[in-house]
């Protein structure tokens, strides 16, 4: 029988959160203080017209990078909805954090501010209900036909609280526990009012505020490092929940796990299957690179470049995860000779990204056999938090 944990540890004196399915690392998280998702005033700085952009000002030795495309009007705050949106050097912006600035590059930011409550997440300046990518198709169809028409009046009773911007609704995976429930539409018509008047809120608080300010952080107000845990505890917790186990163990480590011996192992550029094949993954400034070789891997009478593949797809998406991966993944599986197999390969990795906490998508398998992917910024990846540490 399947079993499934959380084990709290420490590398390099920092706090880290493991998720463990049968004794397997499957989920990594360093509990450290981040400016994604935290929204602030910010003052645009100058526009780059050839790249459609704006640099916005977010606190005096602070700027980020915010595309001009879908600009929420209700964000601009020094000037009323009613006026056109075309951002000028001067205006105070509304922003939210949507990756953090790495090396060279400057943190992106939007205007497209998003909230999450506990079935449901709000964002501003779109329209229409979904649902998680996470859930069955049928539960999913489910979950949109039965709220998207008291969502949307909802949205419509808002839109001058939120002056006059569009709000559009996903529903998470955890409304799915409550599916069942009489009172299930209201209890998600709560959550979603919550959520619009903390959004509300917001807009209000950004017209009386000062440049600079932050007006919401996704931890609690003081910050600490017990909130900051118990955050990615949560986190941990929903990653094994999608995978079928509700009521995880919580495990201080003592050491006896060898949480950080695990963490370096994910350094290494090589993994090894136990059919003897390997994997070798290339992290590079503008792409990440995965490719698989059969290595010992031992041919019987029959291909067995199916067999591999697939458990390889396993580990690569394993370690796209741990090692926080993100924007275009190419991977160059061993050769098949049937078209079938290639199919087959694709619906699995399909259902692989579906249950990863991060967009994930399929793209495409190129005429050389590449499998392209591509994965949303969340955060820094392992190797650039590491390297801060």
């Amino acid at each position: 029988m399947s079993s499934a944990s959380i084990i709290i540890s420490k590398y390099n004196n920092t706090p880290v959160v493991c998720g463990f399915i049968d004794n397997k690392m499957e989920f990594l998280s360093f509990a450290r203080e981040s400016e994604l998702n935290k929204i602030y005033i910010g003052k645009v700085d100058h526009i780059v017209n050839n790249l459609d952009a704006a640099f916005i000002k977010i606190g005096k030795e602070s700027i980020g990078y915010l595309s001009l495309k879908n600009i929420v009007k209700a964000c601009i705050t020094n000037k009323n909805s009613k006026q056109d949106s075309v951002i000028k050097a001067g205006d105070e912006v509304l922003v939210q954090i949507e990756s953090e600035a790495i090396k060279t590059k400057k943190c992106k930011l939007t205007t497209g501010i998003s909230l999450s409550g506990k079935y449901c997440v709000v964002t501003l300046g779109r329209n229409g209900v979904g649902a998680s990518v996470k859930l069955d198709d049928s539960i999913r169809k489910t979950l949109i036909d039965r709220t998207k028409d008291d969502l949307n009046m909802l949205a419509v009773s808002y839109s001058e609280k939120l002056f006059g911007a569009d709000s559009g609704f996903i529903i998470r995976t955890s409304a799915s526990d409550i599916i069942g429930n009489e009172d299930f539409t209201e209890k998600l018509l709560s959550d979603a009012k919550a959520v619009l008047d903390r959004m509300a809120d917001i807009l209000e608080n950004s017209r009386k505020r000062t440049i600079y300010s932050c007006l919401f952080s996704p931890l609690s107000e003081n910050n600490d490092e017990d909130s900051i845990l118990s955050l990615n505890i949560k986190k941990a917790a929903s990653f094994l929940k999608v995978r079928g186990f509700s009521d995880p163990q919580i495990i201080e480590d003592s050491g006896i796990h060898g949480i950080p011996s695990k963490i370096d192992t994910l350094s290494s550029n090589r993994i090894w299957l136990k059919s003897g094949a390997f994997i070798i993954i290339e992290q590079l400034e503008s792409f990440n690179a995965i490719d698989v070789n059969t290595g010992k891997a031992i041919k019987g009478k029959k291909d067995i470049s199916y067999e591999v593949n697939l458990e390889a797809s396993e580990e690569i998406m394993r370690q796209i995860r741990l090692r926080n991966l993100t924007g275009m993944i190419l991977i160059d599986f061993i050769n098949m000779k049937n078209t079938s197999d290639y199919d087959s390969l694709s619906e699995h990795v399909k259902e692989l990204c579906r249950l990863d906490p991060v967009h994930t998508s399929f793209v495409d398998i190129t005429g050389l056999g590449i499998m392209e992917l591509t994965r949303n910024k969340n955060d820094k990846s392992l190797k650039e938090i590491i390297a801060e540490l």
